[in-house]
């Protein structure tokens, strides 16, 4: 059976404090009760950004003023093959009055959302939970205790993100410095993958896994964790991740770094090239640090994860 293909602009309206819109579709309309991100049809003419803005000022009453692209997701429904492109609101002017919702919701990324929740848009409720920063762990070379010590600075900082990544460490210094960082990182809220083990990061406790590009290149179907992200380099190897089921990727350098002086970086510009219309997160990474999040945000980035540029004493 041939679908119809739809291409749909949505929006994510953020507040100050993370929360985000959610509405529920009217009585009179397909998936009459499902919650779903404001937004609508794109017209024939029109780009994805348009159609959003249109659609807001329709639905919504407002005048969108900043947004980002940020995903792209498809889904197939009984009615129509939709491509979802997605935007992140970040400036807007008027009140919100809404015309064609049966109901409007703030949700906390952190809390419970609506149900029943369109499935086009379940996906995005994940993303939603990711922290924009990530850092990176070094302590085998800069000491497990000087590492710990910039984890809790970072984390009284509100970090809550960290990819323990150790391999020079042995198996039980790296073990215990993992359940360490679990434990510090779970207490402030915050999420743990480890870097290329699995047993690791089941043993430990954390949430989930990181895959270096190679080990990416190895899978055939996504690790069995709550959270799985990947180490890219090319476009290949973000759509890879994209096609296994990923929560999220980094892809870099994108400028110098210490490590390799003299070599430039991905740059902005590529940087978006390269992450552009993909379905899942992706973070900036080389020679970056918390600074940079702005124009990473611009360019199309989740956010920022880094190393050396994340922690205090690094």
């Amino acid at each position: 059976m041939t679908r119809k293909r739809v291409e749909v602009a949505a929006g994510v309206l953020t507040l100050p404090d993370g929360r985000y819109l959610l509405g529920q579709r009217a009585g009179d309309t397909v998936y009459a009760g499902y919650w779903e991100f404001p937004g609508g049809k794109v017209e024939s003419g029109e780009s994805p950004a348009q159609a959003l803005c249109r659609e807001l000022d329709e639905e919504l009453g407002i005048r969108v003023t900043h947004l980002r692209p940020w995903l792209r997701r498809e889904h197939v429904y009984e009615h129509a093959h939709v491509a979802l492109h997605f935007f992140e609101v970040v400036g807007w002017t008027g009140e919100i009055h809404d015309k064609v919702h049966g109901a409007l919701a703030w949700v906390r990324p952190d809390g419970p959302a609506p149900e029943p929740m369109l499935p086009a848009n379940g996906p995005i409720l994940k993303a939603l939970r990711l922290p924009h920063l990530m850092g990176i762990t070094q302590a085998s070379e800069i000491g497990v205790d000087a590492q710990l010590v910039a984890l809790e600075v970072a984390l009284a900082g509100g970090l809550r993100l960290v990819q323990v990544r150790e391999a020079a460490l042995d198996a039980k210094r790296r073990a215990a410095f993992a359940r360490e960082v679990v434990r510090r990182v779970h207490a402030h809220g915050g999420l743990v993958v480890i870097n290329g083990d699995s047993a690791v990061a089941r043993e430990a406790g954390a949430d989930g896994l990181h895959l270096p590009a190679r080990m990416l290149a190895e899978l055939s179907a996504r690790p069995d964790l709550p959270w799985v992200g990947a180490s890219c380099h090319d476009r290949g190897e973000l759509e890879r991740a994209a096609a296994i089921g990923l929560d999220y990727a980094l892809l870099g350098p994108v400028a110098e770094t210490r490590t390799h002086p003299g070599q430039p970086g991905l740059g902005w510009t590529r940087f978006s090239t390269l992450t552009a219309a993909l379905p899942l997160p992706v973070f900036a990474l080389g020679g970056l640090d918390a600074s940079a999040m702005e124009t990473a945000r611009e360019a199309g980035a989740h956010g920022i994860a880094g190393i050396r540029g994340i922690w205090a004493l690094a």
